[in-house]
Parts: structure tokens; sequence; C-alpha cells
């Protein structure tokens, strides 16, 4: 099969749905697919690369409109897939790319991943949400990563029924490697106390200053893996605290070296506080690796990979003292940590692997091209 996909950017481009775009094609190229990436380059020249068996066509970026990269040509690069291409997936939310799209109206069978609701952003989505609407209800058919995003959406529940579940998949073997266990040993090795890992970009939504309040009533050391422009609110928010001795801060780090801290913490806490959090997969990557995970009630995806009392627990977004609670709870009683990491480990396998990620996903890519 011939795929094209739409996205915003592509890595080395950081951000959660970028990696999974990458994953995703990747992983459908090891299956033996052709697969071409159409996204904005972070200058304005236009280049062509392959990365990973994954052809990416970078389009010249005008300039941002909010987060969204403008690049003039992508309407025709669109239609130019009319004849290559078997499929079109496109990944939402991404305003400019739906936009030449629906300009574009190339004749090929179209599915669309719908990442997440635009939150905060409500000047933008005013302007967006009318031909969103024109764009859901003309695309085959719609990619969800949990169900309680078809109900919980605006956008998605008039057009639940093209809707598709396909949960994010990971590699579990990357973070349940035994060869990671000395790394991990030397990251237990420089705290004293229970490691608390939280692993994200250092924004608003992730709720990273409601962890820092709650880590003043909790005996365990802090370790935020990321960076954003949170960092320094963060920082002074724990001395004020008390906290700041066990506060450490990472900037994002390698694959391997991730999947060792995953090893090496006690807990992995997801403390999101708004819906822009769709999904977590760093949970999944937690639990691959065995640990427990405390996340957030959020009506999206998050309590869908975390479920209370198997793979961790679930707390009201928010509450400091729920959280608190929650994290002391696992800190002190190891039974019961080594009972839920065992157990999410378990639904990680069952669940959300990447090969389960691809067959579904392949599933729907037929079912759309069936459909025209």
């Amino acid at each position: 099969m011939r795929i094209t996909m739409l996205n915003k950017h592509y890595p080395p481009h950081l951000g959660g749905i970028e990696h999974h775009v990458r994953d995703l094609a990747e992983a459908l190229v090891e299956r033996g697919h052709a697969v071409r990436a159409i996204v904005a380059n972070e200058a304005p020249d236009t280049v062509t690369e392959t990365r990973g068996g994954v052809e990416v066509v970078r389009l010249g970026r005008a300039f941002n409109v909010s987060s969204a990269p403008v690049a003039f040509g992508m309407a025709r690069a669109l239609r130019e897939e009319e004849r290559r291409a078997d499929v079109l997936h496109l990944h939402s939310p991404y305003p400019w790319g739906e936009l030449e799209w629906l300009r574009a109206a190339p004749k090929l069978p179209s599915v669309l991943t719908y990442h997440s609701d635009i939150v905060r952003q409500r000047v933008l989505l005013a302007g967006y949400a009318p031909f969103l609407r024109r764009v859901l209800a003309r695309v085959g058919r719609i990619i969800v990563s949990n169900p309680q995003m078809i109900e919980h959406s605006a956008f998605l529940s008039p057009v639940a029924d093209k809707c598709r579940v396909v949960p994010f998949g990971i590699d579990p073997d990357e973070f349940a490697d035994p060869a990671l266990e000395p790394l991990a040993q030397q990251i237990r090795a420089q705290h004293e106390r229970p490691i608390v890992l939280f692993v994200g970009r250092l924004i608003y939504y992730k709720g990273v200053d409601v962890l820092v309040r709650a880590m003043a009533r909790v005996d365990a050391d802090l370790v935020v893996v990321g960076s954003g422009p949170l960092e320094g609110e963060l920082r002074a928010l724990a001395r004020e605290l008390g906290v700041e001795a066990r506060l450490t801060v990472l900037p994002p780090l390698s694959r391997r070296e991730l999947a060792a801290h995953y090893r090496a913490a006690d807990v992995f806490c997801l403390p999101s506080v708004a819906r822009s959090e769709a999904f977590g997969l760093v949970q999944i990557e937690a639990m691959a690796a065995g640990t427990p995970v405390v996340s957030t009630a959020l009506p999206t995806g998050v309590p869908f990979v975390n479920q209370h009392g198997t793979s961790g627990l679930v707390v009201p977004p928010g509450d400091v003292d729920a959280l608190a609670d929650a994290l002391r709870t696992l800190v002190e009683d190891g039974d019961l940590r080594a009972r839920l990491g065992a157990q999410a480990r378990e639904r990680v396998r069952a669940e959300f692997t990447r090969d389960g990620m691809v067959e579904r996903t392949l599933a729907v890519y037929r079912e759309a091209m069936e459909a025209v």
C-alpha cells in the first residue's frame, strides 16, 4: 500500500503527535508499505529526505499562525499525491493542513487521526471550527486513540459512526529490556528517597505545578524530564515550598536514558489538568517498564490508559491533596507498587503494542478504500 501522511511537523521536531506519526510511518515501512510524509519545514526552503525508510517532504514555512505553520504549496502537493498514493492520512489538529486539504480536494480515500480538541486557543478555534466540521464530514474514516474522545468531543460525537478506536502503541521490549538495569541502578544510587518521575513538556496543561505542590507532602524525590516555558516558575515554586533539594530537572533524554529512568522510578506521575492531554503516551512507556502510574481523571484517554486499581491510581485533576495521597500510598506500599507495576506491564502488552496499532490502522485504511 502507498500511504501519504499530512502533519504540521516530523521528527526531529519534538512533539507527541510528531513522534506518533514517525512511529506509525516507520512501522508501516517495516511491513513493506511505502510511506511519504508531507509536513512544514522549520525554515523557508523546501527539502526532501528519507528518515527510517519514510520519504519526508518538508515544505518551506512562510510563517506561523499560533503554533500552526503555514506552508504555501501544500494544496498543490496534496493534489500531486493522487498519482502516487492509495490513501491519505491526515493528523489533526493542523488548521492550515486541513484547509489546504479542503482546497486541494484530492481524489483519494482519506483517513484522519483526531489527536485532541483545541482547548485554550479560543480565538483560533472560533475560525477553525466551521471548516474542521467540513473536514470531519468529508474524510472517509476518523481514527481516535480512545473511546472517551468520541463521547466527550463536540466535534466527534456528530460523526461517531465513522470513528474507529485505534490506541497508540509502542514496542514494550524497548522499556522492559533487562540490559537497562545497570543504568537504572546508577540513577537510583543518586537518590536517597523513592523516585517520582514526570516526563513531558513544561507547559500549562501538564499540571507540573500541581505535582510540585503535592511533593511538599510526599517523602520522595521528584525527577522531571523535559523542558518548556514554565521551568523557571516551577523551580521558583519548589524553592518557595522547600522542596528544591528534592527536585531534579533534566532536559529531554535519549531513548535509552529515558527507558532507564522509567525503570528506576518508583512511581510515574502524569498530573495533567486540561483536555489538551488527550492520551498520555508516556504513561504507556512507564507501564511497559513495570512502573505504576498516578494520573488524572480527565474526560480524555488518560484514564483509559492508566486504569485505577489496575495499572496505577487516578485522582481528580488539579487536586493537590488527592495527588499527594495517591503518591504517598504508592511510595509507602511496596507490595502495591509491585502488583500494579506487573499489571501495568501486562496491560501494555495486551492493548498498547505498536504491532496492534499498525494492524488496526491498516484495517481502517482498507475500510476507507472500500467505501470510496
